[in-house]
């Protein structure tokens, strides 16, 4: 079968090549077109376009980069077209996914939309689109169950987290050899969140010169972006495209919020979490969200109970995230606390297998059509 398939983020291109090396063991005859990054380019080929022109994050953000959104919506229904493949999977990336869901439903084309938008938490209006123009949603995360039970979504299918399975295929490498401990650096995978986050990271670092800090930086960037910015830090280094082997290899974690914080968990790393948006678009997002969800990391939100730190806004500065570092640093009780509660979110998320799962889902849908 023909599987169109659209990622637009890293964590998509992470877990869209594991789906597609899944649908490829029951698919002997697969055959796909995609947009994203260089883990599915390993799979397939090259993509019809790259998430490093398709990352744009905030309301701000996307309203500045309206023509190119609107530009890239146009091109990948003109693909589809083209292409005309039995069915289209997109990865997360809503705003982009759900636009050409509705495009797929108005050309009599099989959607399944793979990472639901959070719905639980703010545009909970999407969910009546979502059961019109959706052939199947595979939703991650296991609270997930009772709202969709709850929202009579009876195409809405539970099939675990996708990064168990990342993880799980992960081949020890040699750890990265420091003089120091290792504290790893996550800072994000958006150039708009990488300039709000890693300056105070590095304040941390330039305090703590008893520690090797080490950034997990992107390949994309390369050392143009980074370099200048820890330049005169002598206990700071980057490492590009080797998270896992850096999360391996740390004592303890500086992480923006995202996927990297479930990771950074199940590699049982302590972690402080903190993240900054534009104010005009976290304004927004408070009017949104207002006072329905609690946390914003994926520990936190999977735990329902403040395991790690959130160090979100206003709250993120860098005498702030320099206290909590020290505190997970040092204070061997708060450290033992967050290793137990990672345990209870290992419980919740169940065992590996997402990949495998949502393949079989697709292709069994697909065949039905």
């Amino acid at each position: 079968m023909k599987y169109y398939i659209i990622a637009g983020e890293a964590s998509g291109d992470l877990h869209g090549a594991n789906l597609m090396r899944a649908i490829q063991r029951r698919d002997a005859d697969a055959q796909f077109r995609f947009w994203g990054g260089d883990a599915m380019q390993q799979v397939a080929g090259e993509p019809v376009k790259h998430i490093r022109d398709l990352a744009i994050m905030g309301f701000i953000e996307v309203v500045m980069n309206l023509r190119s959104v609107l530009g890239n919506i146009a091109l990948c229904k003109q693909d589809i077209l083209q292409f005309k493949p039995d069915v289209i999977i997109g990865i997360d990336y809503p705003g982009f996914n759900l636009k050409i869901a509705k495009f797929a439903r108005e050309n009599g084309l099989t959607y399944i939309h793979y990472i639901s938008p959070q719905l639980w938490a703010w545009k909970k209006w999407r969910i009546k689109s979502m059961r019109k123009h959706l052939d199947c949603l595979c939703y991650i995360l296991p609270f997930e169950q009772d709202f969709y039970a709850r929202n009579h979504f009876p195409q809405a299918v539970y099939v675990g987290h996708p990064l168990l399975d990342a993880v799980a295929q992960y081949k020890a490498e040699e750890k990265i050899q420091k003089e120091k401990p290792v504290i790893a650096l996550l800072p994000g995978s958006r150039r708009q969140e990488l300039k709000r986050t890693l300056e105070p990271m590095l304040y941390v670092a330039a305090r703590h010169p008893e520690y090797d800090f080490v950034i997990a930086g992107m390949t994309l960037l390369g050392d143009s972006f980074y370099e200048p910015l820890i330049k005169g830090l002598s206990n700071v280094s980057v490492v590009y495209d080797q998270t896992y082997r850096l999360l391996s290899s740390s004592y303890a974690a500086l992480v923006c919020s995202g996927t990297a914080t479930l990771e950074t968990a199940l590699f049982n790393v302590p972690q402080v979490v903190c993240y900054r948006a534009n104010a005009v678009s976290a304004a927004i997002a408070r009017q949104l969200i207002g006072d329905r969800i609690k946390y914003i990391s994926l520990v936190n939100l999977i735990a329902d109970e403040p395991i790690v730190v959130e160090l979100i806004q206003q709250d993120f500065t860098a005498e702030r995230l320099e206290q909590e570092f020290t505190r997970i640093a040092t204070d061997q009780q708060a450290r033992q606390s967050i290793l137990d509660g990672y345990a209870k979110v290992h419980s919740l998320l169940g065992n590996a297998g997402a990949s495998d799962r949502t393949a079989a889902e697709i292709i069994k849908r697909t065949r039905k059509q």
